[in-house]
């Protein structure tokens, strides 16, 4: 996973990390952002209808299901934030699809990483970062009488207030939660087509959210503490998802991560992505530490779409990452 070529990308993506941290505080070893996480394995069996729209290798239905990676997580670079906090949401989903050695005997991967709203606040990393300057002013007391600096903020990006406005009810399960790929990214076909589409993962069993009430009375780890029971084998054991593929049509905008596509628009099952175990707390402690999931394909047969935010995520990612480690 190369760093950005461009500067003003690094710039912002180093600027990005460096205001996670002033906002959530620096925590030696943790993501600036979805800290709390849990890492647990599994399979992904592709449907036929993968293998029409994309050759990447996780996408022919004639190969043995892929082994994959599935990282669980809260919102914020709170390490202890607690699942019942408001501020937890969006949750967030990261698969990776682990694809086996390359030509050059490396091994493969590629990634999908969502959350729980089905958009994001802003187009590009720089006016996130806007935003989370504007965050932290406020916190700071700044405003002066008059509006504090979100509301400014807000006032002038419909888009950042739709998002803060959107509902975000606390899901039951990781497992009944529905997630959202956000940036457009383009299917290759074995015939040459292009399809611009947007992931969903939909939990088979349904989403089931919690009421307010409800949501109170749970504890600080209920989440993790569910996905522990349900795993067990007096709780049933593996659980799955739906890998949807919601198809753009033509002057659907793609590289727009702020804009939704109508809701009639088609979606494709691409396969089952079906989660099996928990990763051991030794082995998770330093896999979590190591991993970068990616949000740019790098696979034959599916290509990132021009959305600008694409570039950005995989440098805060990176800058992350090597900060990660280094702890």
């Amino acid at each position: 996973m190369p760093f950005p070529t461009d500067e003003l990308i690094m710039q912002t993506g180093r600027g990005l990390v460096d205001q996670l941290q002033t906002l959530f505080g620096k925590h030696a070893g943790m993501r600036p952002v979805h800290a709390k996480g849990v890492l647990l394995t599994g399979i992904f069996t592709p449907s036929s209808a993968a293998s029409a729209l994309s050759t990447a290798p996780h996408f022919r239905s004639s190969t043995p299901p892929t082994p994959i990676i599935v990282r669980f997580s809260n919102s914020t670079g709170i390490p202890n934030i607690p699942d019942t906090d408001a501020n937890a949401d969006p949750r967030g989903i990261a698969v990776r699809f682990n694809l086996g050695l390359n030509s050059k005997g490396r091994r493969a991967h590629t990634d999908i990483i969502a959350h729980s709203t089905p958009f994001f606040p802003t187009r590009t990393g720089g006016e996130f970062l806007e935003f989370l300057k504007a965050i932290e002013a406020t916190q700071a007391g700044g405003g002066g009488g008059g509006p504090n600096p979100v509301e400014q903020f807000l006032g002038a990006h419909p888009a950042a207030l739709a998002f803060v406005q959107a509902p975000k009810p606390a899901p039951s399960s990781f497992a009944r939660e529905a997630y959202f790929g956000v940036n457009a990214v383009k299917l290759i076909g074995p015939d040459g087509k292009v399809t611009y589409v947007r992931y969903r993962i939909v939990p088979q069993d349904g989403v089931d959210v919690l009421s307010s009430e409800e949501v109170k009375a749970k504890g600080d780890n209920y989440l993790h503490d569910e996905l522990a029971a349900r795993l067990s084998t007096s709780g049933g054991g593996a659980f799955s998802f739906k890998l949807l593929a919601q198809v753009a049509e033509e002057g659907d905008i793609t590289d727009d991560a702020t804009v939704h596509w109508p809701e009639e628009r088609a979606l494709v099952e691409l396969g089952v992505v079906r989660v099996e175990g928990l990763v051991g707390e030794e082995e998770s402690k330093k896999e979590q530490k190591y991993i970068i999931f990616d949000p740019i394909p790098r696979v034959e047969g599916i290509e990132p779409s021009e959305d600008p935010l694409l570039e950005m995520r995989a440098a805060v990612y990176l800058v992350s990452g090597q900060q990660r480690r280094a702890a």
